[in-house]
């Protein structure tokens, strides 16, 4: 079964303002250098992302005013992006300030966090480090070039296209591996993304810019306030990630005369809010009409490269996956069809299929296919995955927990497997609370996702 994510990737990178003494008594006087990068149009998301470009402009106007000398660059492509990091490695002097700011798609591979220009292509996690930038190695260059301090601020941890079109892949962002004396933030927690958004602005941004604003406290005070602001604002649904090994004192908005401000305790120590709702029943987003999927430039481009070439089975398979994430089932099965009839062992096509004819009803065509794709490889996670939804919806709950289970010990980070299983575990009587909690902290669509599936949280 595919992941449905929509939403986007922001990575923000601000400047800051020395303000200690001892060894660090002249870093106030160092350059102060930042990257800031909103990419928002990427071509295989279904909206322009307007948050990253506004947030990324408006970071930027606020690290000018503190100092900084701002390179702001927006939907960089994959060669535009690595020359623009490349200068930003270039103006690092020792002893500066560097801070790369990101507004943009993210994902992680192999335990690294990558960020995406706006051209990537991914139909494979190695495609992912091909493509991405991995964030270690940037903030590593920024070590070796000489910075002081190094700050990442990353609202990426949206849920994206890519991440849809392979499998075995973990949700959110991973923990980054920085050279001392650095300072990271992301706008959610390690592993989840938050839920899609079409606003203009970014709250995790709107709490960060009036923190960076707030005079007479350190940067990492107000990276901590910022953290505390977005987990309050959202009822604890978004927690942002942050991690420091700052060693120097500084601040985004310099020292004045008066106390800090430390903004009260971690929310994190506070009673949360009664749950009020058992029961969802999200509406599930239509499907696309054929005039919105002719449009669609991916799945023009491989309309052409099969119309070039009737044999090119890859470019099949792929316009199939890009038709069911975009719910267009009917047109993904045909094309699964002819992958299929071509190759009758290819345990990924077998797979797709079996969770797009689930998601039509097609009930008994999609426990077969789950079957063969499971003969094929029998420890392939996304077909145990795909096999529950079609016991679930078949009213078998004894089998979808099992199958859940199955998929959650190969790949333990999938949001579909945790969800499904909690939705099998109550209608089997039980509880299965924690499993749907934890789904939806994975991923805030997901309930959306299976409500499009036909199944939701109300026990029929």
């Amino acid at each position: 079964m595919s992941h449905f994510m929509r939403a986007a990737v922001v990575l923000l990178l601000a400047g800051l303002i020395v303000a200690s003494g001892g060894a660090a008594s002249h870093a106030a006087d160092a350059a102060k250098l930042a990257l800031v990068i909103g990419n928002a149009k990427y071509p295989d998301n279904e909206f322009v992302l307007s948050d990253a470009a506004n947030d990324a402009q408006a970071v930027a106007e606020e690290l000018k005013r503190d100092g900084f000398v701002v390179d702001r660059q927006s939907n960089l492509t994959a060669d535009a992006m690595r020359q623009a990091l490349d200068r930003f490695y270039a103006r690092i002097e020792r002893g500066a300030v560097a801070l790369i700011f990101f507004d943009g798609f993210g994902i992680q591979s192999n335990r690294q966090t990558y960020l995406l220009p706006v051209d990537a292509q991914i139909w494979t996690e190695p495609d992912v480090s091909r493509d991405g930038f991995s964030l270690d190695a940037i903030l590593a260059e920024m070590n070796t070039r000489g910075a002081a301090i190094k700050i990442a601020l990353i609202d990426a941890s949206r849920g994206n296209p890519f991440e849809r079109r392979f499998r075995r892949y973990s949700a959110g962002l991973a923990p980054a591996i920085a050279p001392g004396n650095s300072l990271i933030l992301y706008s959610a927690a390690l592993g989840a993304v938050v839920a899609n958004s079409k606003t203009d602005r970014s709250l995790f941004v709107a709490e960060l810019l009036r923190e960076m604003r707030a005079p007479n406290i350190s940067a990492e005070q107000a990276l901590t306030n910022t953290k505390n602001g977005v987990v309050a604002a959202t009822n604890r649904e978004q927690v942002p990630w942050l991690s420091s090994s700052l060693t120097t004192e500084f601040s985004f908005a310099g020292l004045v005369a008066g106390p800090p401000d430390t903004k009260g305790a971690d929310p994190a120590q506070t009673k949360p809010d009664q749950q009020k709702q058992v029961c969802e029943a999200p509406q599930a987003e239509p499907a696309p009409s054929p005039d919105d999927l002719a449009k669609d430039p991916v799945i023009a481009d491989l309309t052409r490269k099969i119309a070039a070439n009737a044999n090119d089975a890859v470019s099949r398979y792929k316009r199939g996956q890009v038709y069911a994430i975009k719910r267009a089932y009917a047109f993904a099965i045909q094309d699964f069809d002819v992958v299929i009839r071509r190759d009758p062992r290819d345990a990924e096509a077998l797979n797709n299929r079996c969770w797009t004819r689930a998601a039509t009803g097609d009930l008994q065509g999609a426990l077969a296919d789950c079957n063969l794709a499971l003969q094929s490889n029998p420890g392939l996670s996304d077909a145990f995955d795909s096999r529950g939804l079609v016991n679930l919806k078949l009213g078998r709950t004894a089998e979808a927990v099992k199958d859940y289970t199955d998929a959650i010990q190969r790949n333990p980070r999938s949001s579909s497997s945790l969800f499904g299983r909690g939705i099998a575990t109550r209608r089997s009587g039980g509880d299965g609370a924690t499993d749907i909690a934890q789904a939806k902290s994975m991923n805030p669509n997901i309930a959306k996702e299976f409500a499009g599936y036909g199944v939701t949280e109300c026990i029929p």
